[in-house]
């Protein structure tokens, strides 16, 4: 039965919660168990790059201390700490960014990024430009917002106005939410909007999932 253990870096419960809600029922029908866990040793939210350089070393403990999980994702959207686990793991490790950018780049046309706020959209450049995809990037906008203040549900109309913003201005093709706190958005947002909305920590348990089965039919 492959485990696969989602960290949320912050020790925000709340977002962890909400991470679990929109994970539920994956990984059910070949018996994989999703396990959502807090870094208690995080910010209360990853905001600025000293708090995403923060929780690299307690990341890698964690990763460290659970030899018993079969792969790994880093649910924070800066994806801290990411290279560094890999490095210390034989199981494969996962963060969310990647994976949302992979997933829109699939799915075609160019995407946009509904961030948290300025300081969020420099190091998700950064990151996107190290990894190859600005030209597929439509544009990135804040909110304005805290983690903290992301997850409430009193957030969704200011995230639906940056993404119309995305889809009538920038003229996105689909939509990364740019923040796991966001995930409990995501399903109205879709549904308003009409464009794919990509939750990235489900995108990157898709992808644990997907190379676990992988691993298993390998094996077998």
């Amino acid at each position: 039965m492959p485990r696969i253990l989602i960290i949320n870096p912050n020790s925000n419960e709340a977002v962890t919660s909400g991470i679990a809600e929109t994970l539920a029922g994956l990984g059910e029908e070949n018996g994989s168990v999703l396990e959502c866990a807090t870094l208690s040793e995080g910010p209360f939210g990853v905001e600025t790059q000293a708090d995403a350089d923060a929780v690299v070393a307690p990341l890698r403990r964690l990763v460290n201390s659970r030899k018993d999980c079969d792969a790994y994702v880093i649910a924070c959207y800066s994806d801290p700490g990411l290279r560094e686990c890999r490095a210390d793991s034989d199981k494969p490790v996962f963060g969310i960014q990647e994976s949302a950018v992979r997933q829109a780049t699939g799915i075609g046309g160019r995407f946009g990024v509904i961030a948290l706020g300025p300081q969020s959209v420099e190091r998700h450049m950064r990151y996107m430009t190290a990894m190859g995809v600005t030209d597929k990037l439509a544009g990135e906008r804040p909110l304005h917002m805290t983690v903290a203040e992301g997850e409430r549900p009193e957030a969704y109309e200011r995230i639906l106005e940056v993404a119309l913003e995305l889809r009538d201005l920038d003229h996105a093709s689909a939509i990364i939410l740019g923040c796991a706190g966001l995930a409990r958005h995501r399903e109205r947002l879709e549904a308003t909007v009409a464009l794919p909305v990509i939750d990235p920590t489900q995108a990157a348990a898709m992808h644990a999932l997907a190379d676990c089965a992988q691993a298993t039919t390998v094996e077998d």
